[in-house]
């Protein structure tokens, strides 16, 4: 890939606020760079299923979905083997049928599927579609080139979103740890009990009343803290 389209990816990731917007720049990017592409789109498998994380302009929708719904297609095909699936021409094509037949009748011709290496997930691919027969094999060098490109941003952009997810359990955690304290220390006060005793009766209330202990303990602490509440009731 030129440095000129590498710098590009590099500003794309500047500019992006997340994940999603990054892919939605390459995948629009992958479009104007590949020659015979009209449309990209990014599958990734996450939490044991296949999802198209971006889309770029104008891609119809169920290019991607219909494959995941059959099980089969270039893009699943790529991303589970690792292997690069190329149709040339669909109305020839064998090896998808259930597919072939949607992805013609939105005007997709042939079909370029280059995996992609993303780390922490186990299939990903990025899928480039051409509206004539052929039109992909002369950018077929172009689109592994920016596919290895763009795999390298997904990973730094998966990678931050992973350490966002990580700060944010750990906040949740420890909210949740302190208003499950505050409600301890309220049954203590209120029922002269030790912490373990109070901790129990609040975990007893939240199975017999279906509620989340986290939950409990909250409205517990809530109805404390309210103006005018009495904190002997």
């Amino acid at each position: 890939m030129s440095s000129e389209t590498s710098g590009t990816l590099d500003q794309a990731m500047v500019r992006s606020s997340g994940l999603d917007t990054l892919l939605r720049d390459l995948t629009d990017r992958a479009v104007q760079e590949v020659p015979g592409a009209v449309a990209c789109s990014v599958t990734v498998r996450r939490a044991g299923r296949l999802l198209t994380l971006a889309g770029s302009d104008g891609m119809p929708s169920g290019l991607d979905l219909r494959q995941y719904e059959y099980g089969a297609g270039p893009c699943v095909d790529a991303a589970e083997t690792g292997g690069e699936q190329y149709a040339p021409d669909l109305a020839a094509e064998t090896r998808w049928s259930a597919y072939t037949g949607y992805a013609l009748s939105v005007g997709v011709r042939c079909v370029l599927a280059v995996p992609v290496a993303v780390e922490g997930e186990t299939g990903a691919a990025i899928n480039y579609y051409g509206a004539g027969t052929g039109e992909l094999g002369p950018g077929r060098e172009a689109a592994r080139a920016f596919a290895a490109r763009a795999g390298e941003a997904i990973n730094v952009a998966l990678a931050i979103e992973r350490r966002r997810q990580s700060a944010a359990d750990v906040r949740t955690a420890l909210l949740s740890r302190s208003v499950i304290d505050q409600a301890i220390g309220i049954l203590m006060a209120r029922e002269r009990l030790d912490a373990r005793t109070a901790l129990e009766r609040l975990r007893r209330a939240s199975q017999d009343r279906n509620v989340k202990l986290r939950d409990l303990c909250g409205q517990l602490v809530a109805k404390v803290s309210a103006p005018g509440s009495d904190r002997r009731q």
